[in-house]
């Protein structure tokens, strides 16, 4: 069976870190995705709008604090979560995505928070990779 998933959206706002009781860091962010099409009968522009609950642990939760900002556009592999609770007699849902990878993808520029301008050079609108992965020499194929 499998559970996994792939976004590519940009940051809602600033990650939230906080830390296990063994200190191990935990990152929460909102990333945003977007699906764009034209309307069949009307002939206008339709946009759709996803919000996506994002968590990281450990190193991963690092990079993305120190590097991941509000409006960033990056690329998020890891898997779904639904957690349960009950308040006040309610029993509520939340789904998440628990991060696996992540990639940080737009120019240079506008990694240092910089606004993107006619003058920015192909070389610095590369994609800037910073990517956490597990180990995947064990598998057989």
């Amino acid at each position: 069976m499998l559970n996994k998933v792939e976004l590519i959206g940009r940051v809602g706002s600033d990650p939230e870190q906080r830390f296990m009781p063994n200190g191990g860091a935990v990152v929460s962010l909102s990333i945003a995705t977007t699906r764009r099409w034209k309307d069949k009968n009307s002939g206008e522009r339709v946009e759709d709008t996803e919000w996506h609950r994002v968590i990281a642990f450990n190193k991963l939760a690092e990079i993305i604090n120190d590097y991941v900002k509000k409006g960033r556009l990056i690329r998020v592999e890891g898997r779904i979560k639904t957690r349960q609770w009950e308040k006040d007699g309610v029993v509520r849902f939340s789904t998440e995505i628990i991060a696996d990878d992540m990639l940080m993808l737009g120019s240079r520029a506008e990694a240092q928070g910089q606004s993107l301008s006619a003058e920015v050079s192909a070389a610095s609108a590369q994609p800037v990779p910073v990517t956490q992965s597990a180990d995947f020499d064990d598998v057989p194929f």
